[in-house]
C-alpha cells in the first residue's frame, strides 16, 4: 500500500493520526479493501487499530480453504480410481491424466500445508471425501452408489503414490 492510497488508518503524514483511528473500510462492506487496510496496519505496527476478531476468522479460514482444496482434489482422484477399478474396459488416457493431475495437485497442497496429512487419520474427514468420490463416480459411470465400497479400501498415503492404481 502506498502513501498515495487514501485510507484513514494512520499511515499518512498527518500528526493527528496515531493509528488509533476507526478502521477505514468495514469488513462486511468490502473484505478486499478491509484486508489491504489491515495488512497496512500490521506492517506499520499499529496493532491497536487492527480488527482482531475478523483477522482471527480470516486466518482460520485459510486453513479451512486449504482443507477444502485437499478434499476436492482427493475426491476427484478417488472417483477416478473407482472408475479405473470398476470400469476396466473404459480406461483411457484421459483418466490416467486426471489421476496424475489430481494426485500432483493434492501433493502440492500437502507440500504447502503438511499439517493437513493428519486429516488422513480423521475417519470423519476421510469418510466425507470418500462419500464425495462415490457420488462423483456414480454420476460419471451410472454405477449405483452402493455398489462402491462403503469405506475407502485404500490408505490415503497409497492413493498419493505415483504408481498406485487399483486392480
Amino acid at each position: 500500500m502506498t502513501k498515495e492510497t487514501k485510507i484513514n488508518i494512520g499511515d499518512t503524514d498527518n500528526p493527528k493520526e496515531d493509528g488509533n483511528q476507526p478502521m477505514g473500510t468495514p469488513y462486511e462492506k468490502d473484505v478486499v479493501a478491509w484486508a489491504e487496510e489491515q495488512a497496512a496496519l500490521l506492517r506499520a505496527g499499529k496493532l491497536a487499530s487492527i480488527d482482531i476478531e475478523h483477522i482471527a476468522e480470516e486466518i482460520e479460514d485459510v486453513g479451512k480453504t486449504e482443507s477444502r482444496e485437499l478434499q476436492s482434489r482427493l475426491a476427484v482422484l478417488l472417483a477416478h480410481l473407482l472408475k479405473w477399478q470398476f470400469q476396466q474396459e473404459r480406461r483411457s488416457r484421459s483418466w490416467t491424466n486426471t489421476i496424475r493431475t489430481q494426485r500432483k495437485e493434492a501433493l502440492s497442497v500437502l507440500d504447502e500445508a503438511p499439517s493437513l496429512r493428519r486429516r488422513f487419520d480423521d475417519t470423519k474427514w476421510v469418510d466425507l471425501v470418500w462419500s464425495r468420490a462415490r457420488t462423483q463416480a456414480e454420476a460419471e459411470t451410472g454405477i449405483d452408489f452402493d455398489a462402491f465400497p462403503a469405506t475407502c479400501p485404500w490408505p490415503m498415503f497409497s492413493v498419493l503414490e505415483e504408481e498406485f492404481l487399483p486392480e
